[in-house]
């Protein structure tokens, strides 16, 4: 996933707005959240959803774009995914350079260092 800033959901992919939830997910109405993991997390239809949770077709996109539009408030105000990103993109390039390290325990120490960091992340 890049790391590039989206402007509106409809610039946005699956992944990014999958991202969004995991971080700010929470901060939606039970509502919303519930029908942005169903329709992001779990690939449901609109008309899934509206059988599933009783809400029309209409009700549940609507619902949809309201998240998606929060979502993206609260990254642009607090900027938590995008750090994430950048700080798991540092640890990557950090992991690439270790390796051309020549071979020995400090490089053996620094790869483990960094690989924890990673999974940590």
């Amino acid at each position: 996933m890049d790391e590039k800033r989206f402007n509106t959901a409809s610039e946005a992919s699956r992944a990014e707005i999958t991202l969004l939830l995991d971080f700010y997910g929470n901060a939606l109405t039970e509502r919303q959240r519930r029908t942005a993991e169903l329709y992001f997390q779990e690939d449901l239809s609109l008309g899934e959803i509206a059988e599933m949770t009783g809400i029309t077709r209409q009700g549940v996109r609507d619902g949809l774009k309201k998240a998606e539009k929060a979502l993206f408030e609260y990254e642009e105000r607090l900027g938590i995914a995008g750090r994430f990103l950048r700080q798991r993109k540092a640890l990557e390039e950090a992991k690439h350079t270790a390796e051309e390290l020549p071979d020995g325990e400090a490089k053996d120490l620094l790869l483990d260092k960094i690989n924890a960091a990673i999974d940590e992340a």
